[in-house]
């Protein structure tokens, strides 16, 4: 009984997250409705009630839930204990733009609405969080901070992602992650 509630309650979840996914495409959170939320969704008023109290509390969950993937995408590479550079790093190892293709609506929204204000900024923070677990493991270069690294990574990363965005995905996320890595072979030794 108690697994077959755990999965009503992630359906149901599910359901609310892409319920809103889907409104954010068409207007921004202040102009959605609870109602529209559980409409959207087919569910109830009390399913909603159930879970949050607010419809900010779940789009917060929602982003928590992609950073979360974000981060696990990011140091998939790294998780095997061996020390990752750009001269044996592979295309295959690199999954941010799976991550981002999977959430492409969220990134679309993101990239080209003012539906989610500030969430740009808070994900270049986490990619710029993420650039500094790496950039730690270096020696660090004369006379570069290594925060300024970090943070000049991620955006330049960041950047990546809205040109792809931009484009509307015209490319694959192999593709994106072998000019990523061409990208970084190319700026290490020049």
């Amino acid at each position: 009984m108690d697994n077959y509630h755990d999965r009503r309650v992630r359906k149901s979840k599910i359901a609310l997250k892409n319920a809103l996914m889907s409104l954010l495409q068409q207007k921004n959170l202040q102009q959605i409705t609870v109602m529209e939320i559980v409409q959207t969704a087919d569910v109830n008023r009390g399913t909603f009630y159930k879970h949050y109290q607010y419809k900010e509390e779940l789009l917060e969950e929602m982003v928590d839930d992609i950073i979360v993937d974000l981060i696990d995408s990011y140091r998939n590479p790294y998780q095997k204990g061996e020390n990752i550079s750009v001269d044996n790093l592979n295309v295959s190892a690199i999954k941010i733009f799976d991550h981002v293709e999977n959430h492409a609506d969220f990134y679309t929204i993101i990239a080209k609405s003012n539906a989610l204000v500030g969430l740009q900024n808070q994900i270049c923070r986490q990619l710029t969080d993420l650039m500094k677990e790496v950039v730690q493991q270096y020696q660090e270069p004369e006379g570069i901070d290594l925060n300024l690294l970090a943070s000049y990574q991620a955006y330049a990363i960041w950047g990546l992602i809205i040109e792809w965005i931009n484009q509307n995905f015209k490319y694959s996320a192999a593709y994106m992650s072998n000019q990523l890595l061409t990208i970084l072979q190319l700026t290490r030794y020049s």
